[in-house]
């Protein structure tokens, strides 16, 4: 079933209507859906390199009002939404633990799960069910997801299709290196 849905999101990218349709995808990725939007973004950009930047920018904010509705479903609608929502991820076991580290590092979390390939659906709920500040959250989403989509839409536009397997294979990778450092140097500095 995931395979026929990564198939139908993938033939999205070469319709008439792909922005609008990258929209949607990138507004219910952030809440609920398990495909993330660079599967359209990347064939959208290869094939029209010019608006690549207008793909990421379409992009990151689709994603960021989708993560202002994952954020109302943590907030309001938890019991009858959230709950089947993280279950269906395999989040639901441990969201009580995850919900109190969470608490204590909720700006992180929504960078980390923004610009890796974490489910950030699971942050945008986590962060409406413990009442991370909304302002704290629409920053943090706005910096996570702008720098992930523009990213991507960077190294597209300047190297194309040979890039593309770099991306899909390895670019979460060096989203998690690069977080780990970053905090890890916050976390130095704060020391000093």
């Amino acid at each position: 079933m995931l395979r026929r849905l990564y198939d139908w999101t993938i033939s999205l990218a070469q319709s008439p209507h792909a922005l609008w349709a990258l929209a949607i995808v990138s507004f219910v990725e952030s809440s609920f859906f398990p495909i993330p939007p660079d599967v359209l973004m990347i064939p959208m950009i290869i094939a029209r390199p010019s608006r690549a930047f207008l793909i990421a920018a379409v992009a990151t904010v689709a994603s960021v009002t989708g993560g202002l509705f994952g954020y109302f479903i943590g907030a309001q609608l938890m019991e009858s939404l959230g709950h089947p929502i993280l279950e269906f991820y395999g989040k639901s076991g441990n969201f009580e633990d995850m919900a109190e580290v969470f608490n204590q590092y909720g700006a992180w979390a929504v960078v980390v799960a923004g610009v890796t390939f974490l489910p950030f659906k699971v942050i945008t709920i986590a962060s409406g069910v413990t009442g991370l500040s909304l302002p704290v959250f629409i920053l943090s989403s706005i910096f996570a997801r702008a720098l992930r989509f523009f990213l991507v839409a960077t190294l597209l536009y300047y190297y194309g299709a040979p890039i593309r397997d770099f991306i899909e294979r390895r670019l979460g990778l060096v989203f998690v290196v690069f977080c780990v450092v970053l905090i890890g140097g916050f976390a130095i500095l704060g020391m000093l």
